[in-house]
């Protein structure tokens, strides 16, 4: 009985983080990696600078300027990023994250984690 209702306040929790937000259709589980360092400063594919401390991400298909739910499938721990390039170029990941982002999710150390990406209502 009492899992029955731990998990439904669980998710609850989760996502009162982002109050205000509504999703808008995208939703999609796979594999996140981020980058960094050696890409500071450095433009991406929307033109603006790469900042390894911004809450950006790469994605191949949404539109730049999106804003999207990361949530780690391991540890429930959640960011919103917004979608400034294109990538991953790794066809296996779903999304590259800011070294930033990557760290509020708790996956610096392991570089990868099973993420699901919700688009958020503009």
């Amino acid at each position: 009985m009492c899992r029955a209702i731990a998990l439904p306040l669980i998710m609850l929790g989760v996502l009162s983080g982002c109050a205000g937000q509504s999703l808008d259709g995208y939703d999609a589980e796979g594999r996140a990696s981020y980058y960094g360092g050696k890409h500071q400063g450095k433009r991406t594919a929307s033109g603006e600078k790469f900042d390894l401390n911004a809450l950006t991400a790469a994605h191949r298909e949404l539109p730049f300027g999106t804003q999207v739910l990361v949530t780690n499938l391991l540890n429930q721990k959640t960011v919103v990023v917004r979608i400034n390039d294109r990538g991953p170029h790794n066809r296996s990941r779903l999304i590259d994250l800011s070294q930033r982002a990557a760290q509020q999710l708790d996956m610096l150390r392991s570089g990868v984690a099973p993420v699901r990406v919700q688009r958020l209502a503009d």
